[in-house]
């Protein structure tokens, strides 16, 4: 009886470890950049041609296009805005902003919820209603989403696949210093021809985001690379 329940409490501890690493490993796959488990994702392109993707997620904010569109004319670059659908109907007239000079904007999700262990119904909720607010503003070209926090699993991609949609993330991300100077130097040393390279400047707590843009598109032009929307990125270049 003894031995009985002393082999039980090994399977039962051996359950809960492999439990445990497999939800780790699921932990993994979900936000990994250049990998899914079902669809496809782009994380960076194969093109000779010398440029890169510069993308900004969440919002539209006021305070975020106040500080980046003004300095994206000055260097004559143009981007993606990946936009959360919930916050673009608020503000119908940023959206036009962005649009209006030139500027792509995609899907974020509608809620920006992390879209992984969940319904399938509730993915394509979420994108439609976003493509919804978009689509008006929109001119031709591949319509993008970007899953909020990177997480996909299994019913995201197959969502998006459905919807006639492409899924983009990213291979050069923001650092987390507080240094403009350094956040810059960090993302150009990443950045090579066919990058997308994410940023965050739309909310309060993105200063330094906002204080480094200049410094990004300064030596990103220093390094030959054009910045030009992601849309046009993908259009040049084979997926990886």
């Amino acid at each position: 009886m003894r031995v009985s329940r002393r082999r039980f409490g090994l399977w039962a501890a051996a359950a809960v470890v492999l439990a445990v690493v497999g939800l780790y490993g699921l932990f993994k796959v979900s936000k990994a950049r250049c990998f899914t488990l079902t669809g496809s994702v782009v994380c960076r392109v194969e093109t000779a041609r010398p440029a890169v993707a510069l993308t900004f997620d969440d919002g539209p904010t006021e305070r975020g296009l106040e500080a980046v569109l003004p300095v994206l004319e000055a260097h004559g670059a143009r981007a993606t805005f990946f936009l959360v659908g919930r916050e673009a109907a608020q503000r119908p007239d940023l959206v036009r902003r962005i649009t209006a000079a030139g500027h792509e904007v995609e899907n974020h999700s509608w809620s920006h919820r992390r879209m992984a262990f969940r319904w399938g119904d509730s993915y394509t909720h979420e994108l439609r209603r976003t493509e919804a607010v978009l689509d008006g503003d929109r001119g031709p070209g591949p319509r993008l989403f970007r899953p909020p926090y990177g997480k996909k699993l299994v019913g995201l991609p197959l969502a998006v696949e459905a919807e006639g949609l492409t899924m983009v993330t990213w291979d050069v991300e923001e650092p987390t210093t507080t240094d403009p100077a350094r956040f810059a130097q960090e993302i150009v040393a990443q950045a090579k021809p066919g990058s997308i390279i994410l940023m965050h400047p739309m909310y309060g707590a993105n200063e330094t985001a906002r204080a480094a843009l200049p410094r990004v598109l300064q030596g990103l032009k220093a390094k030959g690379l054009e910045v030009v929307p992601a849309g046009e990125l993908i259009a040049s270049g084979a997926e990886r």
